[in-house]
């Protein structure tokens, strides 16, 4: 790898508890593409509000013509567990993912990766040491829009709970409940 390189990805997600995985989709054309193939590894970097432009950027820009950490004036640091891939010093949570596996699915190859470590901001902890996520002003994308997250909205269950656990688990009203 010549130099470290960040892409911008809509295809992925979580796809396992136990060991924790997650997988990535890349189209064979892009930069980065080549990179985890060689590796074996990559960083997925939750951003928040104020990394927003540079997450733009990184999705419409290649690595291949530019340095997006330079152009975003942002920090690779180390990411834990990892000996090539680097994390995004201004991201409030990094997870050090190892490929697993690759599957070829016609124009993406979707990558299946094991996390092997979690990186997060400090001030995302309560001081009971519960991450919230909630907190950290998370951004998501959705055909072609970026949208803010935060908001509780539910938890797991909650249409069956009773009217106690809601109560103390969720202090406004779900809408369309009366």
């Amino acid at each position: 790898m010549d130099k470290p390189n960040l892409i911008t990805l809509a295809w992925a997600g979580v796809i396992n508890s136990d060991p924790p995985m997650v997988s990535v989709s890349i189209r064979k054309s892009r930069y980065s593409h080549q990179q985890i193939v060689d590796t074996r590894e990559f960083v997925i970097n939750l951003v928040n509000q104020p990394l927003l432009k540079a997450t733009d950027y990184c999705g419409v820009k290649s690595g291949r013509e530019t340095d997006k950490f330079a152009d975003c004036e942002l920090t690779p640091v180390t990411a834990e567990g990892l000996s090539i891939a680097p994390a995004v010093a201004q991201s409030v949570l990094s997870l050090s993912c190892q490929v697993r596996q690759i599957m070829e699915l016609g124009s993406h190859d979707c990558f299946i990766a094991e996390i092997i470590a979690v990186q997060a901001a400090t001030e995302l902890f309560d001081k009971q040491g519960r991450l919230r996520l909630d907190k950290a002003g998370l951004v998501a994308f959705s055909h072609g829009h970026y949208y803010g997250l935060g908001e509780m909205l539910g938890f797991f269950g909650f249409s069956v709970a009773s009217k106690k656990v809601l109560a103390k688990r969720m202090p406004k009203k779900v809408k369309g409940e009366e």
